[in-house]
């Protein structure tokens, strides 16, 4: 899958117009429509122009994929969006590409960004996720609601320990006077629940964007993610923590400290244990009902040869020790 360029497909710069855009669609409609055009690649053309309209006419589509840096994704042998693209952004709309106009469905390039799939409509006008695929509104008689909205958003690794009130700052893509797309900010007071998980949504209601139309506004429902840590990764509920030790504490065995988000506790490391080991705490991980485990990865720390001393250490080492950590390889 390839990375599409849609203002190139429709022969625009990155800061066209609103009224740009409409006008270069028109153009290539009029040119490449199956029933008038006798271009060899008419079909081919006109739904790369369907396609690249469907997402720079959009506000919020478009500004999602202006964070894309192009450069960057055409060099990919397979594009794929960049991590935490989408954090942030307040979207709404339909879960899955609409069909263009030819009744075709739209790219893997386009999928990859728009079309994964959510919640579909409830009676009162749906939760959506996506970026950008208008209005949806309540149906039938009452008081009209507007379409809930999902955002993304990172946090500290540690407010799922602690919980409590965090503020969070979303962004929303709108058109100015002048036809152009900007980022309007807006920030949230949100009570974070002890333990929550990647993934899990919180709902915040009647705080989505309001359609122009809608009496009432949707929820939102922020998409907890959490920000890479400098020394956790996320395991569903369990952690993994690279923990060094020095040789003679994996060789001979030793008791040391090892961080916990809770707070450092004395971890016992066997004797003769080997770089990649693996030792487990116990409900150290995420809590929750089911609280998670920490993983300590063992990785053996090598002291620099850096003086006199260190070197005499090292030479003892080799005519004292038999060993070859090459004997597995037969050489």
């Amino acid at each position: 899958m390839e990375y599409k360029d849609y203002y190139k497909i429709l022969g625009l710069e990155r800061d066209a117009s609103e009224d740009d855009i409409k006008k270069a669609y028109r153009r290539m409609a009029r040119k490449y429509h199956p029933d008038v055009s006798k271009e060899a690649d008419a079909d081919d053309r006109f739904k790369e122009a369907n396609e690249a309209y469907e997402v720079l006419k959009d506000p919020e589509k478009r500004a999602a994929y202006d964070r894309i840096d192009p450069e960057r994704a055409r060099a990919q042998t397979g594009f794929q969006p960049p991590p935490g693209w989408d954090h942030g952004f307040d979207f709404s709309g339909s879960a899955h590409a609409d069909p263009g106009a030819d009744g075709s469905t739209f790219s893997d390039f386009f999928e990859s960004l728009f079309g994964r799939g959510f919640a579909g409509a409830r009676s009162t006008g749906g939760t959506r996720r996506s970026h950008g695929f208008g209005q949806g509104f309540g149906q039938g008689f009452g008081p009209r609601r507007g379409q809930d909205h999902i955002a993304r958003v990172e946090l500290d690794l540690e407010d799922a320990f602690t919980g409590g009130r965090r503020r969070v700052t979303l962004r929303s893509p709108e058109v100015n006077e002048l036809g152009q797309t900007v980022e309007r900010s807006r920030s949230l007071n949100v009570t974070i629940p002890k333990g929550v998980r990647e993934g899990q949504q919180l709902r915040l209601a009647g705080q989505a964007k309001s359609g122009n139309t809608a009496d009432t506004p949707g929820d939102l429902l922020l998409e907890i993610g959490f920000k890479p840590h400098p020394l956790y990764t996320l395991d569903g509920s369990d952690l993994i923590l690279e923990l060094p030790v020095a040789p003679w504490e994996a060789a001979l065995g030793a008791t040391v400290k090892a961080p916990t988000p809770a707070g450092a506790v004395d971890l016992r490391i066997p004797p003769n244990s080997r770089d990649g080991k693996r030792l487990r705490l116990r409900g150290r991980g995420m809590p929750g009902k089911t609280p998670g485990d920490l993983y300590a990865v063992l990785r053996i720390a090598l002291p620099p040869a850096d003086s006199d001393k260190a070197r005499a250490v090292y030479e003892r080492m080799a005519h004292e020790l038999d060993f070859n950590p090459r004997a597995r390889l037969g050489v």
